[in-house]
């Protein structure tokens, strides 16, 4: 007898937790997921802010099939000049502070992550790395040592030494970085603590310091980044000027890409003694890259990251009214629903897809759920959204 799709899922597949309700994905469209069974669900997480224009968009469809009728990979990351990658790193040095003007094509948000903190120790010598507890930054070894939960990594130490974990939003905790700090890793906005918006005070307090100290300041931009935040990133909310940047997630319009960002100055520090200081066959993959730079293109052209602030706060203000609703924290398209603390925000998350509306719970806060739509999501369809959410809080 021929197993399911199902069968072979739980058969054949490493997953990363038990999943006994996954959802079987047929098509996907806009903002819209369809299995299976026919059902139709509204995704508001995109694929945690990876989908910010939406599933398949016809303009990185194009650019997509455009690229596989050239070549696909052909070399290690640098090797050859590949015009997809060169016209994706001039488009984004252009919407970056000047001192980012040079872009490091790499795969994910992790290896990202990993190429910041190597660069940052060749840039200032220095060993000591200062991230913040309920931070995330990835789940290599390297990432998972600046990952400010104990729970999540302590299966796999001995992890890197020399880190440090500081209270987000707490200024007080910013005298712990000193001369001997390499760098501080920091989201400009705490995704998964449950969307923690900083004090104007902390941020720049942070960067005041670490200019004074010359520690290396790396802006984890992978889920907060193109457009997210009513900015084309998240940091353009606060006053910090980061020499690193790392980029994940929403910059491939649906395909895995990643980079890291720094000035020409630094990143020349990873060719020689010894050469090859970072390297990656896959990375900047000509597809991806195509993909990438069509999405890039489509969040200026359109204004995306300019309309996400109205339509989030549109949530924001229509949702808040509800008894069963202690808090929410929104920031661009980005909001982070508390509940009173008699309702189980897990139970929340399976009446909505029940209802067909796709939510994500954060890893560090059990007490709120995530509401992340494509940033073309239209006022027609955030009303829907609405709708089902208020139905799905009654329910609870």
């Amino acid at each position: 007898m021929q197993l399911t799709n199902r069968q072979l899922f739980l058969q054949n597949l490493a997953i990363p937790a038990e999943l006994p309700d996954a959802i079987e994905i047929e098509k996907a469209e806009g903002i819209y997921l369809y299995a299976d069974d026919g059902k139709k669900y509204i995704d508001l997480v995109s694929g945690v802010s990876v989908s910010n224009i939406g599933h398949r968009h016809p303009k990185v469809v194009e650019a997509i099939k455009n690229q596989t009728d050239k070549y696909l990979h052909l070399m290690v990351y640098g090797k050859y000049i590949q015009s997809p990658q060169v016209k994706l790193a001039g488009l984004l040095s252009s919407v970056l502070p000047k001192n980012l003007d040079s872009v490091y094509l790499v795969n994910s948000g992790s290896e990202a992550i990993e190429g910041a903190m190597k660069l940052a120790k060749r840039i200032n010598g220095r060993k000591e790395i200062i991230a913040f507890k309920n931070s995330y930054h990835g789940s290599t070894q390297g990432a998972l040592s600046i990952l400010g939960n104990e729970e999540m990594k302590s299966a796999y130490r001995p992890l890197l030494p020399d880190i440090k974990f500081l209270e987000y939003n707490n200024i007080d905790d910013l005298g712990a970085i000193s001369n001997k700090t390499a760098c501080v890793v920091v989201e400009a906005i705490q995704a998964e603590a449950g969307i923690i918006i900083p004090d104007k005070g902390f941020i720049e307090k942070l960067d005041k310091i670490c200019h004074e100290k010359e520690v290396v300041v790396i802006l984890d931009e992978v889920q907060m980044g193109f457009g997210r935040t009513g900015k084309m990133f998240g940091f353009e909310n606060f006053n910090i000027k980061p020499d690193i940047v790392c980029l994940a997630k929403g910059m491939g319009g649906g395909m895995p890409i990643g980079a890291f960002v720094s000035s020409k100055e630094n990143m020349n520090l990873l060719t020689h003694s010894p050469a090859l200081g970072h390297i990656t066959t896959f990375g900047g993959h000509p597809v991806s890259s195509a993909a990438a730079l069509a999405s890039l293109k489509l969040i200026i052209d359109d204004g995306l990251s300019l309309k996400a602030n109205g339509k989030g706060k549109a949530i924001a203000e229509n949702l808040i009214k509800h008894s069963k609703i202690k808090e929410i924290r929104q920031i661009g398209l980005m909001l982070g629903i508390e509940l009173n603390e008699e309702y189980s925000a897990a139970k929340m998350v399976k009446i909505l897809q029940k209802h067909g509306l796709i939510v994500d719970q954060f890893l560090f806060n059990d007490s709120s759920f995530r509401i992340a739509p494509p940033l073309t999501i239209t006022e027609e369809e955030i009303e829907e959204v609405l709708e089902k959410v208020i139905v799905c809080l009654d329910e609870i």
